[in-house]
């Protein structure tokens, strides 16, 4: 229920105890995630009873997907992360100005990236990995995602939007209708109708729309904090979107490093056939599905962390941290034994297919055994995204799959063919753990220090 002023919301913020607050804004998120991914997963299954070239394709407009979602999240969390420091600090004017600011200039985004799409579909098609063979399932697929670009990416700022508001719940029942409507559609559509991959595509268009639809009333409506006004967008527009993209940086960074990730590894696997593709596809996402449970704890523990840190309550702030580092690390813990026990088993539920399956086994194996150590790693990122620290969040974003990524794997396929290209993930992950450790201990040490020189409120 929306709150008259902002004391009730402030005071849960800065005031409930940090598990209980963390685990509260994580549930909503935890869903979320859940559902999301749940639908991914089925319609990598639906699309995959099509054949190997069209579970390829959905693979390949994965990571064109992936670049939407990068540029949501940028505006999403870098106008989100402002505007929860300024309702800590209690300014809810400039907390709507920057929420404003966000959401139109993702939309405008959005038909950018539409057109774009469409003036260049079949160098995009070409650029993010198709085969010869997965191409026309490709074309087919993306032409509904470009014509749902402008709702999608405005849709991934809106719930961001509203997770830093402390909100996630509201975020959830948007997502948790878009990706029930997909689930539903794709069936009917794909079969029902006999449309195929394009029914496949046109499902994930109109679950987004109406998504997109759920997500903007919940503003609309009054039930929450700040306040989306065009003429509080366009009143400084240039400062204040140059500082949602400044701090929302590191999201497009690692958002869009995780889409030349899905592309440089589509290019590598084409080598060797639509198997490899395919397999490399079904593996990225039963992996992120395992870790979507970790990563919702984490965008739980975000507006905590931002909050806190305007409010100068930062006992919390590290309360939060830690908190929420060991709740990831036991759920990633359990959920990555069971994908290294029944590893082949999942492969096989999404391409029956004896070569993909040998294929994705091992490199599912290798990827539950290196993401135990992702759950600090995300911590630390979204800690320094959620408090401002620009350079720290950025660098830490390209680490995994930009700086270390990009050159291992060109030469492990070198050295060591298709192996090299399953470890390349891995040995990535490994090699960033203790240089994202560093950045941690130097940011509490900083904190500790600002503790000493200003006094603050604790529990």
């Amino acid at each position: 229920m929306k709150q008259k002023n902002g004391t009730s919301q402030f005071d849960r913020m800065t005031k409930t105890p940090i598990p209980r607050l963390v685990l509260a804004l994580s549930v909503p998120s935890v869903i979320s995630m859940l559902v999301t991914n749940i639908y991914n997963l089925v319609d990598t299954a639906f699309v995959g009873r099509l054949g190997t070239s069209a579970s390829g394709a959905v693979g390949v407009v994965f990571g064109f997907m992936a670049v939407i979602q990068a540029f949501g999240f940028c505006f999403g969390q870098g106008a989100g992360s402002i505007l929860s420091r300024a309702l800590g600090a209690k300014d809810r004017e400039r907390a709507s100005a920057f929420a404003s600011a966000g959401f139109f200039a993702s939309l405008l985004c959005g038909v950018l990236i539409g057109v774009i799409g469409f003036v260049w579909l079949d160098g995009i098609v070409t650029l993010l990995g198709s085969t010869a063979t997965i191409a026309p399932f490709a074309k087919t697929y993306i032409f509904y995602i470009l014509l749902s670009a402008p709702f999608l990416c405005s849709g991934f700022t809106l719930n961001n939007l509203l997770r830093y508001e402390g909100r996630a719940y509201l975020g959830m029942i948007g997502l948790m209708v878009g990706a029930a409507l997909n689930i539903a559609g794709d069936p009917v559509l794909m079969f029902g109708c006999g449309l195929g991959v394009a029914g496949a595509g046109l499902s994930t268009a109109l679950s987004q729309l109406v998504s997109w639809g759920v997500l903007l009333f919940m503003f609309l409506s009054g039930k929450t904090e700040t306040r989306l006004s065009l003429k509080k967008a366009l009143h400084g527009a240039p400062r204040m979107v140059g500082n949602i993209v400044a701090t929302g940086f590191p999201s497009l960074l690692r958002q869009g490093l995780n889409s030349l990730t899905t592309v440089l590894l589509n290019s590598h696997c084409a080598v060797y056939g639509d198997a490899a593709v395919a397999a490399m596809s079904i593996v990225s996402r039963v992996v992120f599905f395992a870790f979507s449970v970790a990563l919702g704890v984490g965008q739980g523990f975000q507006p905590v962390a931002a909050f806190n840190y305007g409010a100068k309550r930062f006992d919390r702030l590290r309360r939060g941290f830690y908190f929420t580092c060991a709740a990831a690390e036991g759920i990633i813990i359990v959920a990555c034994t069971l994908l290294i026990l029944f590893s082949g088993s999942l492969i096989g539920l999404f391409r029956d297919d004896s070569q993909v399956i040998e294929i994705g086994t091992r490199a599912l194996r290798l990827q539950a055994l290196a993401t135990l150590l992702l759950p600090p790693c995300m911590a630390v990122e979204m800690l320094m995204q959620s408090t401002g620290q620009r350079f720290g969040a950025s660098f830490i974003s390209s680490l995994r799959s930009g700086l270390l990524f990009v050159p291992l794997l060109p030469l492990l396929a070198n050295l060591r063919g298709l192996e090299g290209i399953q470890e390349a993930q891995p040995i990535a992950l490994v090699l960033s753990f203790p240089i994202t450790m560093l950045f941690a201990v130097r940011f509490f040490k900083k904190l500790k220090r600002t503790e000493n020189e200003t006094p603050v409120e604790t529990d």
